[in-house]
C-alpha cells in the first residue's frame, strides 16, 4: 500500500519534495495545492493534478500526509496548524527562536483532531538538531558550533532583491577557515558572529541604478549583513544565469567535549549539498513516512525530529535494518 502524499506550495522546495517522492516506491503523489491560481502559475507536474487550496477543505480522502512547503516567516505559522486539523502534516519551519510557539499551536490543532504534525524538518533545524542533541547527550561537558556554507542563502538573497535598483541577487554564506580549523582542533574558541562567517553577494543592478548606494544598503542591513564582513560584486544578468543559477548549500555541526582527565573528543556531522531544496525535500519525504506510521499506531499531536525513532523513517523492515545497518 502506498502512502498518499499531497504537497502544499510548489516553489523550489515543493519541486524538491516531488523529486524525493519519485525515489520512494512506497509513496505516491496524489495532488499539488497552491493558494494562487494554478493556471496563473503555469505549474506543470508529471500527470499530477494541481488544485487550489480551497479543495483541501473539507477533508479529502486522497491524502495521508500533507507536506507544507511555505515560508517560515509568514506561511507556516498560519498553514501548519490550520491543516493539522485535517491531515497528518510536515513542515520545515526554521525560525529557531519561534519553534516553541509554533510547536504549541500545531500540537493543539493536531491533538484536537487526532493527527500527527511533524515540524521543523530539514537539515537545520532537522538533521543538524539531532546531531547537536546526540553530541551533548554523550559528552555533557563540551561546546557545539554550527557553520553554514559555502552555500546560497535564499532568505538573504531575497533581502537584497528588495533593495531599490536591484534586479537580481545571490548571497553565499561562507565559513571563516581559521574559525573552522580552531573548532576542529578542539580549542573551543569564543567566536563572534563576524568571526564565524562571511557573506559574499552577487548583484545585478538595474540600468542607471546607484551601485554605491546599493552596496551601502546591503552592508548596513541589520539582522542580515551589518554583523558580517560582506563583499558585494556586481555582475551582468548573463553572468548571474551562467555562474549562480544553482542552489547549493551545506555546513557542519561540530561538538568538542571532554571525558575523564581532560581527554578531548571532537564530533562532526557535515553536509555538502548540490541542491538545498532537493535535499530538504528528501528529508521531508522520510518524515512523512514516519508521520503516517505513527498515526497508524494512534499517535497524535506535534512532533519534532527529537521525538521520532530512526526506524520510522526507513522503507526497510526492522529485520533488514538490524542485518545491514546496525
Amino acid at each position: 500500500m502506498s502512502i498518499k502524499i499531497g504537497i502544499l506550495g510548489y516553489g523550489n522546495l515543493g519541486r524538491g519534495v516531488e523529486a524525493a517522492i519519485k525515489q520512494n516506491p512506497d509513496m505516491v503523489l496524489t495532488g499539488v495545492y497552491t493558494r494562487r491560481s494554478p493556471s496563473d502559475l503555469k505549474i506543470k507536474t508529471e500527470g499530477v493534478a494541481v488544485r487550489h487550496t480551497s479543495e483541501l477543505e473539507p477533508k479529502r480522502g486522497d491524502i495521508d500526509v500533507l507536506i507544507i512547503c511555505g515560508g517560515s516567516a509568514t506561511d507556516l505559522p498560519e498553514m501548519t496548524p490550520k491543516y493539522a486539523s485535517l491531515y497528518n502534516v510536515i513542515d520545515s519551519f526554521d525560525t529557531h527562536a519561534k519553534i516553541p510557539e509554533h510547536f504549541a499551536n500545531v500540537d493543539r490543532a493536531a491533538k484536537e483532531n487526532g493527527t500527527v504534525g511533524i515540524i521543523s524538518c530539514g537539515w537545520d533545524p532537522g538533521m543538524f538538531s539531532l546531531n547537536r542533541l546526540y553530541a551533548v547527550s554523550i559528552l555533557p561537558e563540551g561546546r557545539d558550533y554550527t557553520f553554514w556554507g559555502k552555500g546560497v542563502s535564499q532568505g538573504h538573497s531575497d533581502a537584497i532583491r528588495r533593495i531599490e535598483g536591484v534586479a537580481d541577487a545571490r548571497q553565499y554564506t561562507i565559513p571563516v577557515p581559521e574559525a573552522l580549523d580552531a573548532v576542529r582542533g578542539g580549542k573551543n574558541p569564543e567566536l563572534t558572529t563576524r568571526q564565524k562567517h562571511t557573506r559574499d553577494c552577487y548583484v545585478v543592478a538595474e540600468e542607471g541604478a546607484d551601485k554605491a548606494e546599493i552596496e551601502r544598503k546591503i552592508k548596513t542591513m541589520p539582522n542580515y549583513f551589518s554583523d558580517y564582513d560582506t563583499t558585494v560584486t556586481f555582475v551582468t544578468a548573463e553572468e548571474m544565469a551562467r555562474d549562480h543559477s544553482g542552489l547549493p548549500h551545506g555546513g557542519s555541526v561540530i561538538y568538542s567535549g571532554t571525558t575523564g582527565e581532560n581527554n578531548r573528543h571532537v564530533i562532526e556531522y557535515s553536509l555538502n549539498l548540490d541542491s538545498n531544496p532537493e535535499f530538504t525535500g528528501a528529508v521531508l519525504a522520510a518524515y512523512a513516512r514516519a508521520a503516517y506510521r505513527m498515526n497508524a499506531e494512534s499517535a497524535n499531536g506535534a512532533k519534532t525530529v527529537f521525538d521520532i525513532a530512526p526506524a520510522y523513517l526507513s522503507q526497510k523492515s526492522g529485520d533488514e535494518l538490524r542485518a545491514h545497518y546496525l
